[in-house]
């Protein structure tokens, strides 16, 4: 069970909220608040999992109440504005919904914490937590250690794949098929958008509604994988 409070300014989207939440078997919603502050102060006298935030609110912003935060819980963001989805992602939250939001997304969300939420209360081993900071890859018949954050983009060409880096101007070429890389890559931080493209949710400049930019890199978005920007957007199709 997830201990979830709800969070927005106005009082019929609190409603709303309220009713979607207790639809959901695993939630527990353990308060309503109207303002951050008010969060605030329940979050100090009892144990959250899981909040729902609106941005747009009077005094501490839901962008600024999750920056003011040392220790975060789970934090799904549900706002009628698209601009800050990018800013909403870089502060690691769990997803972000436009209203007005659908059933079938707003469980999607829901099911997606519960899922973060399982994976971390897990023990913790050191060797898979290290394996997702980086690996290694055979080039010119050398181990090269790849730095997880140091990708940009991930580009499949038949049995090789490009990996671009940050660090340096020309891509790293090897020998190995794209699921293999996948699988190495955390999915909180990556997005298969493509057959042929991966991409670090870090480095997206921009989103339209076919294509991802990466600086002035144009990285199309298949239709197979049109859901990857309702992961970054909020937004189905």
């Amino acid at each position: 069970m997830l201990r979830c409070i709800a969070i927005d300014d106005e009082p019929l989207a609190l409603e709303l909220l309220e009713d979607n939440i207790s639809k959901v078997p695993f939630l527990q919603l353990v308060a309503k608040c109207d303002n951050a502050m008010e969060a605030m102060k329940v979050m100090q006298q009892q144990t959250v999992d899981l909040i729902f935030l609106d941005i747009q609110m009077p005094g501490l912003t839901g962008l600024q109440f999750i920056q003011s935060m040392t220790e975060k819980p789970l934090i799904i963001l549900i706002t009628a504005y698209e601009k800050y989805a990018l800013e909403g992602f870089n502060l690691d939250v769990v997803d972000y919904l436009l209203k007005p939001v659908s059933p079938d997304r707003f469980v999607k969300a829901c099911n997606k914490a519960r899922e973060l939420f399982l994976l971390k209360s897990k023990p913790k081993e050191t060797v898979s937590e290290s394996n997702t900071d980086f690996f290694f890859v055979n080039v010119d018949y050398s181990l090269l250690k790849i730095v997880t954050s140091d990708i940009m983009w991930v580009e499949g060409l038949k049995d090789y794949i490009k990996i671009h880096l940050k660090s340096q101007a020309s891509p790293v070429v090897t020998r190995m098929p794209m699921k293999t890389i996948e699988e190495q890559l955390p999915a909180t931080r990556f997005l298969r958008v493509h057959k042929s493209y991966i991409v670090s949710i870090a480095y997206i400049t921009s989103i339209r509604k076919t294509s991802i930019f990466i600086g002035n890199m144009e990285i199309p978005v298949s239709d197979n994988y049109r859901d990857a920007l309702a992961t970054i957007t909020g937004r189905m199709g």
